[in-house]
């Protein structure tokens, strides 16, 4: 549950204190994210899902795919749309713009590293998840090692304070990584992000722009999940679809064998390499 789930108008401390208690900024309280159109949620569902399948598409072949099922789409909204369902095209690109929030980008430290034990680095990512009628946003850490999930969430916005309350119950249950690598997305270049993992002495790795190949480990599971589970079995609602989640990560990790790790299963790689 998300840290705006425990404010309590009926508390006996201001709205304002619980929300400096939480870390969380009182505006979200009254932020109600207005719903996409059933076509728009629909696009966003093809989109994904060819994404998938064709990783290089940008933003007119995407368009022209659309056309293919009868959906006139302008480029605009196809832009807005890949957006919010976090689809970029994977291909080498010219540096072009600034980055924001310079200070808080990292060099990519898993190039050329030997890989030979659990905790070693941990990679965090967060995917889109199209549902009956509606989407939800799926945060997952894995074990580069063993490829093991150790940990994941599931909500309904981008708010940076979800990253950080996945990695926590990671690191409660699993304990503390050397390394953290991940995109350069704005929940991971914040101050509370970064900040957070100097307290707890992580060395923090970012994927450099435009590599489609730094978050491979992810991306493949991300596949994986997408069309094992997501495609096949639509969700009608978020609790149908966080039940739906836990029963393919339990599968997953415990059951389904892994040919990056030799055909085993990640559990028992990360359980007995330790």
């Amino acid at each position: 549950m998300e840290r705006r789930g425990l404010v309590s108008k009926d508390d006996c401390l201001s709205l304002q204190s619980q929300c400096d208690l939480l870390g969380i900024s009182k505006s979200g309280l009254y932020y109600v994210p207005k719903g996409e159109s059933e076509e728009n949620l629909e696009n966003m569902k093809k989109m994904d899902k060819r994404h998938h399948d064709y990783p290089t598409y940008g933003v007119l072949q995407m368009q022209d795919y659309l056309f293919t099922l009868s959906y006139l789409v302008n480029p605009k909204r196809v832009i807005r749309l890949m957006r919010k369902a976090r689809i970029t095209a994977q291909y080498p690109k010219r540096n072009l713009s600034k980055l924001g929030l310079a200070g808080y980008i990292y060099p990519y430290l898993l190039r050329n590293l030997t890989m030979d034990h659990p905790n070693q680095a941990w990679k965090i990512d967060i995917t889109y998840i199209p549902m009956d009628k509606g989407f939800m946003y799926l945060t997952a850490i894995i074990d580069v090692y063993s490829r093991f999930i150790v940990g994941w969430g599931l909500h309904n916005s981008l708010h940076g304070e979800n990253v950080i309350e996945v990695l926590d119950a990671a690191i409660h249950e699993h304990g503390v990584p050397e390394i953290i690598n991940s995109d350069q997305g704005s929940q991971f270049t914040s101050p509370t992000w970064v900040n957070r993992l100097k307290e707890l002495g992580i060395s923090i790795s970012m994927d450099g722009r435009g590599r489609a190949t730094d978050d491979i480990y992810i991306e493949r599971f991300w596949r994986t999940l997408k069309q094992d589970y997501v495609y096949p079995f639509p969700a009608e609602n978020g609790t149908t679809l966080w039940k739906g989640i836990r029963g393919f990560m339990n599968h997953y990790n415990k059951e389904k064998t892994n040919q990056g790790v030799g055909r085993q299963t990640p559990e028992s790689i990360y359980r007995f390499s330790a």
